[in-house]
């Protein structure tokens, strides 16, 4: 174990001696990110917009986090506060506009059938058109659940909402089951 300390030691000290020392007179400023910005560029594919979105609303993502959080805690109750009064929602083999009574019924049916739900949240965005025309938050997060059987099993999620005046217009859900 002894050997092993002074490995690492001796290590550590022969690669802190090979590290270059930054004077205050050597700052480099990185104007990477801005000059890409400012940049047009030469896609190669043709979309009408392209570049068009920019940081949007923190309203709407704490909108859209609380939607998902009543969910994953069962009330769904709650979770119809943060939508409109119709949506339009898309899932594996589902594409339709339903009213909010219809997407309550829907959501009240799937989270029923779970004993136990939890997410674990990996990232969101919340964007708007530069035109303002157009908003919409994404999260990517991990679902885990568990069945009124007790079966137990999880999945790769990322929703879309399309938002207006804080509330969710549109629900794309993509998901990716584990194996």
């Amino acid at each position: 174990m002894k050997k092993l300390i002074l490995i690492f030691f001796g290590g550590l000290a022969l690669t802190s001696c090979n590290n270059k020392s930054t004077s205050t007179n050597e700052i480099v400023k990185d104007t990477s990110a801005a000059e890409v910005s400012n940049q047009k560029m030469n896609y190669p594919y043709t979309i009408d917009h392209p570049d068009n979105w920019e940081t949007g609303s923190n309203d709407n993502t704490m909108n859209a986090l609380m939607a998902l959080k009543s969910y994953e805690n069962g009330n769904v109750d709650e979770t119809m506060k943060y939508f409109g009064d119709s949506v339009y929602v898309r899932f594996d083999g589902m594409d339709k506009k339903v009213s909010l009574d219809s997407l309550k019924a829907m959501f009240t049916k799937f989270r029923s059938g779970l004993k136990s739900l939890s997410v674990k949240m990996y990232d969101w965005e919340s964007v708007i058109s530069k035109d303002k025309k157009e908003e919409y938050v994404t999260l990517w997060y991990q679902e885990k659940w568990e069945d009124m059987k007790g079966n137990k099993d999880s999945a790769a999620m990322v929703n879309d909402f399309k938002m207006k005046n804080g509330k969710i217009l549109e629900l794309d859900q993509y998901t990716r089951k584990y194996h």
